[in-house]
């Protein structure tokens, strides 16, 4: 046969054995059972001789057709040694033939050794599975991930309830081949690939290990110049670390830290799988992605190292254990080191099996768990020896009890606050009580020895973690039984008491004088007695591993649950899935909150972090503001040698956090101005800019834009250049003319692909005479598109679908709704088996229902009030692994726990239905808006555009919201949202909700004129109504807040042309006097009130009220006083209203004359007479209302409540007060201090102390009086300042760039 015959073959076998090795790979699932002897059978007992468990095959009728245990309880169980390791890839179960007798549910146990069982557990941690309905029946359940395990054992939980405990059963699967090897604690295995290694598509090492020892150096692969990475096992978890340069002494840096309880003589498989610089870990079914240098590559490998570490410096200790299938780069090391390669050093002791030592331990998994033990040890030795091994995550629980000889009182051994404690009391008098150790609840197993020897009692856990000692005057010793864990719920004789809770946790390595305990003939009810063990296993679960505690969250557990402290992380729930922040200024306002510094989560509950913005909310638009590290008008000084100056701006805000806030604004703008002398912008002679700047949405350093502010993207020019008024008609931009004056170039940016603005690069700068400034403001954005998304379903059958929501582990809802029906689904998805929904189930009730497996879960919340209002209502529905909650309004939250160890993935698979059902039937007829899945925005109104029977958007919004208008406010729909009309109001800002408040010197007036009857049909201003006013008072309503020590005082006068007045005055005995004239021939009528001392310098509030002659006034909160007049009369063709100085005395009483001559000394607030604000008018209005003002007239906030009080405090909130941030909503006031912030408040503190200064210098030029009164404008301003600090900073920059001629000069 030649050679090329042979190679034809070798091709060809080569190609049948991948042929038929990938056809085994794909079908596993041959029967695994029903051809063995009856030798392979094992159980816990069996009925009779026919009942036994070799007759406990799929399908046979031999035997009594079956297998049935003596008795049926929850501690029998049947076994199988399919005779090696295997796959096993399904089970079925089947019923006893021709019986009664079948099992309902059963657990499946599996095992390489028949000890050291391991309880198999679906996705979700679920550990029982559906059995029969009847005996003949099959069952069969494919296993979600195969198993590999020699032995095989199931354990019934339920059974028919008629019948007994029968069993007929097959695995299916196929068989398994490994390479092992042993390494024995100081044994290695060292691999040095080839210098030019073949390279294929992967950058792989995987592998599977099993130990008994927490820690250990499990891998070391070293590349190029000192880089290296190791897998280390640490206290049960394995470590992946990285080493950075060449020194021998440096620390190596943790990447990541993934699984837990790894020491469990279980086979865990790791995968370390690189591409580029992206390197993923997995551990069993968890995956971690970290990032390593680029100069590592797992092709690039000089030494890898199985088994114990390499850097001497730093040991470690090495690795003892099995490993199986040790594979790098599709290169089996375990076969290369089998045939002693030459690229492979073995050192130590290194075997090519597993030799496993034989560990039982017992599971105490519930309440009513204990086992009890005989003392057989003569008690003539005069002492006593216990020891055991122990893990648990409870900080409490009984470890053991006994009694003492001769009734001489009782021991326990107990857990409390995760430490040991050993304590001995007779008579309910404790004679002796002695502490170990600490964190003994971290899930790590501890050794305990308790030992009485000669009067000496020991007690020590982990040897050097913790030892106690004690010299009792009486001996310590064991009656005649000792129980571990608990006591039998029903114990007559009272030989066991526990005052302390149950042991929950696993033990092993029990040993009662030294003897050790067999565990196995206890299981087998020859040792001793028990109850509610597993045992030969150990069966901890790390709740953990990987947490469900998201943002953040700190996940801690006990047995049988796991908790989230959501602390600081500005999330909230049981996993701190749900954001405790709102997700755009806009929502804010919505809630009633006014301008502030504020945490925004754009997503909600998803991925990106809260940041702090500052939120500007006027009347207009409500600005979400976010900050760089330099907003200020900043001189260019270019470096030598530098044809061009580079500034790079730094956000306060991370890359997804700008993208996202600029994609759901409405608008955003960013302010970008030039200040120039002969330094020109765009225009060069070649037509390339001098100056460009880049922006856009990141990561990255942005696309160039060649415009400037105010200018169209792409133009190349500046705003002059759009508007044509450049100072150079030929040119586009101002700067651009070059000129030796100082010019400016300033606009917004408003294009949002362009935004933010991120560097400039100023190019004209570097010629002797060439001067320049730059600023770039803020990044301002308005509008939320998601918060007012909105769709409205006109009919019972219509709806609007969206593709299947995803939210297999956690899963939120939220959204507004207003209708007029009683009912109505808001929400559906339906999977084969599981559904979401979310309904108004009648008019006070919304019902939050889904099932993830373990059968339909509801929670409802029921309202006091009617939800079909046609008003706004808020409902968030959130369901994680622990429980589901739902928010109605701010109604109370309604929670439903989870099932423990129950089905946790939500698998849906048809559409999301919005609006109604696939039935179509219970359909919502209303309005629905922000509707928000796991923090993504549907756009409700793009898909209903499309869709018959839904409409885009949803008016009436000031049904909802109309209540946030304040004093008088107006509500007004916008189409999206409302806003606040104040022009009837005595009030501004965003709610109407801000005073008008102004300081007066004796030499401030405000005249207000009111307009003829011909002269108002005349007008057709578009100034708000509060300035004008009907001529002829039938009756007034007036009200204004003053504060103020002087006494007397005019506070208003109002006069007609009939010499007819009404006069607000502080009488000379601190009185509040009003007088009226409706009569020229008749005198004054003066009314006092009763309350004296309103001259105190504290803010007073005064509301008169008349009709015809009935006249009520009311100060502050004072009772109401009614007074009647003497005549009834009217205040006809109005001539005046006047605060302050009465410039125009001729037609005054002489007493008032004299009086309004004084002017008036203090502050005046939100005045309003009848429908007019003459204080608004001559603050926001002077120039186009008819005012006429002499004298200072200084606009302050001395009307505030704050101001009026001068003890009250700032009311700030800083990062952490989450109390008061997330809570009430309140902003975040001073929460950020930059740079230019610092600096500006040492600037305020000097022209403070200059100005207090100046006041008390002042102090001898005035009386007495009147220097209070100077004091308290002063103290006014300050306050002002403060109130208005944001604001007044901008606005002195831009008054800084008004005059930046002077500036730079």
């Amino acid at each position: 046969m030649g050679l090329r015959t042979i190679r034809v073959f070798g091709i060809i076998a080569r190609f049948a054995l991948l042929v038929s090795g990938t056809a085994a790979e794909e079908v596993c699932d041959s029967g695994l059972v029903s051809n063995l002897p009856p030798s392979s059978f094992r159980s816990s007992s069996q009925l009779s001789s026919s009942h036994a468990p070799g007759f406990a095959k799929l399908n046979r009728r031999d035997g009594a057709g079956g297998w049935s245990p003596l008795s049926s309880d929850r501690y029998q169980w049947l076994e199988v040694d399919l005779g090696e390791r295997t796959k096993i890839t399904a089970v079925a179960t089947q019923g006893r033939y021709g019986s009664s007798d079948w099992l309902t549910s059963y657990q499946l146990m599996f095992s390489d050794t028949g000890h050291n069982w391991k309880q198999y557990r679906q996705e979700e941690g679920i550990g029982s599975f559906p059995g029969n309905s009847n005996a003949d029946s099959v069952v069969q359940y494919k296993l979600q991930q195969t198993a590999v395990a020699r032995f095989l054992r199931l354990i019934p939980l339920d059974w028919n309830p008629t019948g007994r405990i029968g069993l007929r059963l097959e695995a299916y699967g196929c068989p398994y081949t490994s390479d092992v090897v042993s390494f024995d604690g100081s044994s290695s295995l060292t691999y040095r690939p080839g210098p030019s290694p073949r390279r294929g598509s992967k950058q792989v090492v995987s592998l599977k290990f099993k130990t008994l020892r927490n820690s250990g150096t499990l891998l070391h692969v070293e590349g190029q110049d000192g880089l290296g990475i190791s897998l280390e096992l640490e206290r049960g978890k394995l470590q992946l670390l990285l080493s950075e340069g060449t020194s021998s002494s440096s620390e190596p840096r943790q990447l990541t830290s993934l699984s837990s309880l790894l020491d469990d003589q279980h086979w865990h498989h790791v995968v370390l799988r690189q591409k580029n610089s992206q390197l993923n870990l997995t551990v069993d079914k968890h995956t971690e992605t970290v990032w390593t240098p680029e100069e590592f590559n797992l092709w690039d490998v000089k030494l890898l190292t199985v088994g114990a570490a390499q850097n001497a410096a730093r040991p470690r200790k090495n690795f003892q254990g099995c490993l199986e299938n040790l594979m790098y780069n599709s290169v089996n090391l375990t076969e290369l080191a089998k045939s002693n390669d030459q690229q492979v050093h073995i050192k130590g002791n290194v075997t090519f099996s597993c030799a496993e030592p034989v560990s039982v331990a017992v599971t105490f998994p519930g309440p009513h768990s204990f086992l009890q033990l005989p003392w057989t040890a003569p008690s003539s030795s005069g002492g006593m020896s216990i020891g055991f091994q122990f893990r648990t995550w409870n900080k409490a629980g009984l470890l053991l009890t006994f009694d003492l000889p001769r009734q001489g009182g009782e021991v326990w051994l107990y857990l409390n606050d995760a430490r040991l404690y050993l304590q001995i009391q007779k008579g309910g008098r404790v004679l002796l009580e002695l502490s170990a150790g600490s964190a003994l609840n971290d899930g790590q197993w501890h050794v305990v020895d308790l030992t009485s020897r000669r009067g000496h009692l020991t007690v020590s856990v982990d040897k050097q973690g913790g030892v106690a000692h004690a010299s009792p005057s009486f001996p310590v010793a064991v009656s005649n039984h000792i129980f571990f864990g608990g006591c039998p719920a029903e114990d007559h004789n009272q030989d066991c008491r526990n005052p302390h809770n149950t042991f929950q946790g696993c033990m092993r390595l029990l040993a009662l004088d030294n003897q050790p305990v067999d565990l196995i003939m206890v299981q087998q009810r020859l040792l001793g007695n028990y109850s509610q063990l597993q045992i030969d296993m150990c069966d901890i679960i790390d709740r953990c591993s990987p947490s469900h505690c998201e943002h953040g969250g700190l996940c801690s557990q006990t047995w049988t649950v796991f908790h989230c402290n959501c602390s600081n992380s500005g999330y909230s729930g049981a996993t701190c899935h749900s954001s405790v922040y709102e997700q755009s200024c806009e929502a804010y306002k919505h809630n009633g909150n006014t301008s502030g510094y504020f945490y925004i989560d754009v997503d909600g509950g998803g991925p990106i972090k809260p940041q702090l913005v500052y939120c500007n909310m006027t009347e207009e638009n409500t600005w979400m503001v976010i900050q760089h590290n330099n907003t200020e008008l900043t001189k260019v000084r270019p470096s030598p040698g530098e044809n061009q100056h580079l500034v790079h701006f730094d956000y306060m805000s991370e890359e997804e956090q700008l993208k996202t806030i600029i994609h759901q604004s409405e608008h955003c703008q960013q302010e970008l101005s030039y200040h120039c002398k002969k330094s020109r912008l765009l225009n060069t002679l070649e037509g390339s800019p001098f100056t460009w700047w880049l922006g856009g949405p990141g990561p990255g350093p942005g696309l160039v834009q060649t415009y400037w502010g105010g200018a169209h993207p792409g133009s190349q020019q500046c705003a002059c250049g759009l508007q044509g008024d450049c100072v150079d008609p030929q040119l586009y931009c101002n700067c651009d003319a070059d000129r030796m004056e100082w010019s400016e170039d300033s606009g917004f940016i408003s294009h949002k692909e362009s935004l933010p603005v991120r560097s400039l690069v100023l190019g004209d700068v570097q010629r002797p005479s060439s001067e320049a400034a730059y600023r770039v403001g803020s990044l301002q954005c308005h509008g939320d598109r998601n918060f007012w998304n909105a769709a409205f379903f006109d009919q019972e059958t219509s709806y609007l679908h969206f593709p299947t929501f995803q939210g297999e582990l956690s899963a939120d809802v939220s959204f507004f709704f207003k209708t007029t029906a009683s009912f109505g689904v808001f929400l559906e998805n339906l999977g084969i088996k599981d559904f979401i929904r979310i309904e108004l189930s009648s008019a006070t009730q919304v019902v939050f229902s889904f099932d993830v497996g373990n059968g339909p879960l509801e929670v409802r919340v029921e309202s006091s009030y009617p939800l079909n209002d046609d008003r706004w209502h808020r409902v968030r529905a959130e369901r994680n692994v622990k429980e589901a909650s739902l928010r109605l309004d701010d109604l109370p939250v309604a929670i439903q726990d989870a099932p423990a160890d129950g089905h946790i993935h939500l698998q849906l698979n048809s559409q999301l239905f919005i609006g109604g059902t696939a039935s179509r039937q219970r359909g919502f007829r209303g309005c629905v808006r922000s509707l928000q899945l796991n923090g993504v925005t549907l756009d409700l109104e793009e898909r209903a555009k499309i869709t018959p029977g839904v409409r885009p958007g949803c008016p009436g919004h000031c049904s909802s919201y109309g209540s946030l208008c304040q004093n008088q406010g107006r509500c007004v729909e916008r189409t999206t949202g409302f806003h606040c009309d104040c022009s009837l109001s005595a009030y501004t800002g965003v709610f109407c909700h801000t005073e008008v408040s102004a300081h007066f010197k004796p030499g401030t007036s405000i005249s207000y004129t009111f307009k003829e009857p011909d002269e108002l049909s005349r007008n057709n201003s578009d100034l708000p109504s509060s300035i004008y006013s009907d001529s002829v008072l039938r009756g007034e309503n007036v009200s204004l807040s003053f504060r103020t020590t002087q006494s007397p005082a005019l506070l208003l006068h109002v006069s007609s042309h009939f010499t007819g007045y009404l006069a607000l005055l502080i009488n000379r005995h601190d009185e509040l006097e009003l007088r009226y004239k409706l009569d020229s021939s008749r005198d004054a009528e003066v009314l006092r009130t009763s309350m004296r001392g309103v001259a105190n310098g504290l803010l007073h509030t005064v509301t008169i009220r008349r009709s015809a002659d009935s006249v009520s006034v009311q100060i502050d909160d004072n009772a109401r006083e009614d007074f009647n007049l003497s005549f009834t009369g009217e205040l006809s063709r109005l001539k005046s209203l006047v605060l302050g100085r009465v410039q125009d005395s001729d037609d005054l009483d002489p007493n008032l004359a004299r009086l309004g001559s004084l002017g008036f000394t203090g502050c005046l607030s939100v005045v309003r007479f009848n429908s007019i604000s003459p204080l608004k008018a001559a603050l926001l209005y002077p120039d186009t209302s008819p005012v006429v003002l002499f004298g200072p007239l200084v606009r302050s906030n001395c009307g505030s409540s704050a101001s009026a009080n001068p003890y009250s405090a700032e009311n700030t909130h800083h990062l952490s007060d989450q109390s008061g941030s997330v809570g009430s909503g309140q902003p975040l006031v001073n929460a950020m201090k930059t740079d230019s912030a610092l600096i500006g408040g040492v600037i305020a503190v000097v022209i403070f102390v200059i100005v207090t200064v100046f006041a008390i210098t002042a102090r001898f030029l005035y009386r007495r009086k009147e220097t209070y009164q100077s004091h308290e404008v002063k103290e006014a301003k300050q306050e002002d300042s403060q109130d208005f600090h944001y604001n007044n900073q901008t606005d002195a920059q831009n008054a800084s760039g008004e005059n930046s001629k002077e500036f730079f000069m």
